[in-house]
Parts: structure tokens; C-alpha cells; sequence
């Protein structure tokens, strides 16, 4: 089984981590293909990197496609492009936001989520709605730390990260913590084992989702929502993205 993993950013380094991360919890014989789009934002902190990440993300879900993978995550937890996802792919396409908090809830009773800045908070909280899943999210954390810093060596970014965890069990009472960020992915199972709780990483909850809906043969239904895009022609520097 293929998976193909994408990083919408164009941060390579990160790419690199998160499918180190994706490969650790696979099973035997699942293979990850991580990959990040050429073009877009270095980082994706807040709606209007989103819309820039997009386009580059579905040309590669398009590629993966071709190449016959089983599934694909989206490694941004906002869930950067989902429903756009899942209209050009036929295989899963999961995104690791919904697959973290579907996750949590199935091991506690109320979780709070530690993101990295402020202004990624009302799209979480939108997900959460949407994916009818606040009424168990205690809150919605940012530990003020960039999505870059978590990839410079000698930041403080795991001891921000760790102090909101810590305040959310106290505060929040949460049972459980999602980590709002794939940056983030490395640092589950230690902080898990600090605090005492269950941590939850997106990119591993998600890789293992992917590999039950393919093991039950389950593929995107092409009715409604998620029906191919209809032909027309693209203008501009989209022409090639055409549906055909």
C-alpha cells in the first residue's frame, strides 16, 4: 500500500519530518510518499496562506492519483483544501485535523487542542463545529510559537508548546491533547509521557485512518459533493489545472 502524505507548504525540511513520522506508525508494507508543492507559502498560519497552498496541493494529489496510491493525507491541520481534495481524488483523502480530533474522542472525554499562533484558532474552532465535534473540545490553545520556529534547532517552541499542555489540563480539564500543528508530529509521544495524557499527532492518527479505509476497500463516493470537477477551460496561469 501507497500513501501519499502532503505538506501544502513549500518547507522541505518539514516535509521531510512529518513522513518520517507518517513511516514510524505505518505498517508493514505501507510505504509514504511525502511530498510539498513547489509553489505557495513557506508556512500556512491563517486563511489567506491557505488559499495560496491550495492549487500546488491538488496538482500533487492529482500526480499521486496516477501513481495509484491507496490514500492521501493533507498535513496541514487547518485541513487546507479538504473538500477540494476529495472531489479530484478518488482514493481517501484524509486530513489530519479531523483525524486527530475523531482520535481524542475516542480516548477521553473532552480534549483542548495547542496550535501555534492565535490566528489559526478560528479555523480550528470552524472545523470543529463542522466536523460536529466542539461540544468535546474544552478549547482551542495557541502556544504563540511560528510554524517555522518549530523547525529551528535551539527554539524555544517545545518548552511554549509543553507550558499551554500543562495549562490545559489545569484550566481546560482536558483529558487528552491534540497537537494542533503537523510540525508538531515529532513531538507526541514525549510530551505524552511528560503530561500524562494522551497526545494526539494529526499525521499519524490520519496515516492510520488511510490504511483502515483502504483495508475495507472504501473509496471517495463520487455522488453529490464529491463528484469529479466538470470539464471547462482554465484561464491564466491555471490552464494547465483544468478539469478534463
Amino acid at each position: 500500500m501507497k500513501i501519499h502524505v502532503v505538506n501544502p507548504n513549500t518547507t522541505a525540511s518539514m516535509t521531510a519530518k512529518i513522513g518520517a513520522a507518517a513511516q514510524a506508525v505505518a505498517a508493514p508494507g505501507t510505504d509514504i510518499l511525502a511530498w510539498n508543492p513547489p509553489d505557495g507559502p513557506a508556512s500556512i498560519e491563517g486563511f489567506y496562506d491557505e488559499a495560496f497552498a491550495v492549487p500546488g496541493m491538488l496538482r500533487l494529489i492529482r500526480e499521486a492519483e496516477a501513481a495509484g496510491v491507496a490514500g492521501h493525507v493533507i498535513a496541514c491541520f487547518d485541513d487546507t483544501g479538504l473538500d477540494a481534495a476529495r472531489a479530484v481524488a478518488a482514493a481517501p483523502v484524509v486530513g489530519i485535523g479531523e483525524a486527530a480530533f475523531h482520535m481524542a474522542s475516542l480516548v477521553a472525554g473532552a480534549f483542548s487542542v495547542v496550535t501555534t499562533l492565535a490566528r489559526s484558532i478560528a479555523a480550528i474552532e470552524h472545523n470543529l463545529a463542522r466536523y460536529g465535534l466542539a461540544h468535546r473540545c474544552a478549547r482551542v490553545r495557541a502556544a504563540e510559537v511560528p510554524v517555522l520556529a518549530l523547525e529551528e534547532s535551539g527554539s524555544n517552541a517545545r518548552q511554549h508548546i509543553s507550558a499551554e499542555i500543562g495549562a490545559a489540563i489545569r484550566e481546560d480539564r482536558a483529558e487528552a491533547i491534540v497537537l494542533g500543528c503537523a510540525g508538531m508530529a515529532d513531538l507526541a509521544r514525549a510530551l505524552s509521557e511528560e503530561h500524562g495524557v494522551p497526545v494526539v499527532d494529526g499525521v499519524a492518527a490520519a496515516v492510520k485512518l488511510v490504511e483502515g479505509l483502504g483495508a475495507l476497500g472504501l473509496r471517495t463516493s463520487k455522488r453529490g459533493g464529491y463528484a469529479f470537477p466538470l470539464p471547462k477551460p482554465f484561464s491564466g496561469c491555471f490552464a494547465d489545472d483544468a478539469p478534463r
